[in-house]
């Protein structure tokens, strides 16, 4: 199963970009995309490579299910160990 997280565009240098998900960075390329994209734009990165551009309201949107998704997953860690969760913690503040 492969999960598409909406990656923003930070950089744009002819065809290729750099992209940000959650602090972590990574460069990308724009040749197999069809749309025109500008820094602050969203995209679906898959192997590598941009294969949708999203409206900001949608990236927005799933962005906060994942955001949910860690929350919870940081809870159910805390409650299996009965401890603070100090890693599922740092990703949830992270993801806000």
């Amino acid at each position: 199963m492969c999960l598409a997280i909406p990656s923003k565009i930070i950089k744009i240098e002819d065809s290729r970009a750099t992209v940000d998900v959650y602090g972590a960075q990574r460069d990308i390329s724009l040749l197999v995309l069809q749309d025109d994209v500008k820094i602050g734009d969203y995209v679906i990165v898959h192997a590598g490579f941009a294969i949708q551009k999203l409206q900001e309201d949608v990236a927005n949107e799933t962005l906060g299910y994942f955001n949910e998704y860690l929350r919870l997953t940081a809870a159910e860690e805390e409650g299996f160990t009965g401890q603070p969760a100090k890693k599922a913690r740092k990703r949830v503040k992270k993801a806000k």
